[in-house]
């Protein structure tokens, strides 16, 4: 039996999601660019727009850090500069991609535990001249936390700034419309709340700013624009899809709408969440976040101040039970963390909670 993965991703996935991939196609199969163009068209429904609303959904081969890269690589100009704003790992991820390409960028970076200031961001790009694209972790999986993504799109309209939006932990189980909020870039990936497997990223992008972009790209695999395209022209990949993937991926899709929808699989999550916050705080364990932040995506705990705590063993004995947990990746606190997302439901929480009562018994730990 497949062990329950309580992590961010890769994730469990439903039996019928990884049933459909038991199957061949050929890349340039009618059946298969059939089931590309669907694909897109439901991603773009994700965001609560359509191709007539301005938009245009795009398919990269890779994992998540693939469409950041992809985007950042192709969309910021030489002469632009990108103000990115960091509470967490996957921010300063953004940083790096930034550097090893040359990207001009300002570094606007708050504690992990901290949503971002607002005047702060202000302040800084009244006092930079020449800002022209914003970027931030939608829900930054360091800690969980969700930031206040219509005050940051708020910004960018007032400066006419490009909203550039890494969505990668909580797309797919959050109700958002794109046009709405203004968000100009949103990177996301198979393998997340929409419950499919690993193996490609997308961006929905505003076209209008995508057509300026064509020959910016730094790189030949990840040129945004090439991308779209290839994919609007024959509905094809420029270099081999991952098939199986997509397909598996069109199935996850059915099976958000036939649940209800972004909206309705939150409720789910944000259940689990509340399962687990619940009864790690009875046992003894302190959440990383305060309560007003905690977030229904993953939850991040510190390590208990307790002579016989340690992670690795902790780890390896609830995996042993068959419950696989997250490690901590602050740069400042010893923490571990427990995802809540995937095809996991109220029983398995507690089954969750009870294996680590076992494991704190085993342990000899009370807290």
């Amino acid at each position: 039996m497949d062990k329950k993965l309580f992590t961010p991703g890769p994730l469990n996935t439903s039996s019928t999601v990884k049933e459909v991939m038991q199957r061949d196609l050929g890349s340039r199969d009618t059946e298969f660019i059939g089931i590309i163009k669907k694909v897109r068209e439901r991603i773009l429904s994700l965001g609560n727009v359509t191709k007539e609303d301005g938009y245009e959904s795009i398919i990269i081969q890779g994992s998540g850090t693939y469409g950041v890269e992809s985007v950042f690589s192709s969309v910021i100009g030489d002469d632009d500069i990108v103000l990115n704003i960091i509470n967490g790992a996957y921010g300063r991820r953004i940083s790096k991609i930034c550097d090893v390409h040359n990207i001009n960028h300002i570094d606007l970076t708050f504690e992990e535990n901290e949503y971002p200031d607002i005047e702060l961001i202000k302040q800084t790009i009244n006092e930079n001249e020449g800002i022209t694209h914003l970027s931030i972790v939608h829900c930054e999986t360091t800690t969980g936390i969700i930031n206040p993504i219509e005050s940051i799109s708020d910004i960018c309209k007032e400066n006419n700034l490009i909203f550039i939006l890494d969505s990668m932990s909580i797309f797919g189980a959050i109700d958002i419309n794109l046009k709405d909020i203004k968000i100009d870039y949103l990177i996301s990936s198979s393998n997340k709340c929409v419950e499919g497997v690993p193996g490609f990223s997308f961006v929905i992008a505003n076209k209008n700013d995508l057509m300026k972009t064509k020959g910016i790209a730094r790189t030949l695999a990840l040129d945004l624009h090439a991308q779209w395209e290839g994919l609007e022209k024959e509905g094809q990949f420029r270099f081999t899809p991952p098939i199986q993937v997509i397909v598996a991926f069109k199935k996850a899709l059915e099976e958000l709408a036939k649940e209800g929808g972004p909206a309705a699989r939150a409720i789910r999550y944000k259940e689990n969440a509340q399962i687990i916050l619940s009864n790690m705080k009875e046992l003894g364990f302190e959440s990383y976040l305060s309560e007003e932040k905690e977030s229904y995506i993953i939850n991040t705990f510190v390590y208990p101040q307790h002579p016989n705590f340690n992670f690795t063993e902790f780890y390896n004995k609830l995996n042993e039970k068959g419950f696989v947990i997250y490690p901590g990746k602050l740069t400042q606190k010893d923490c571990f963390r427990i995802g809540n997302i995937g095809k996991l439901y109220r029983k398995d929480m507690f089954q969750l909670i009870e294996a680590i009562k076992d494991v704190m018994n085993e342990m000899n730990i009370i807290l």
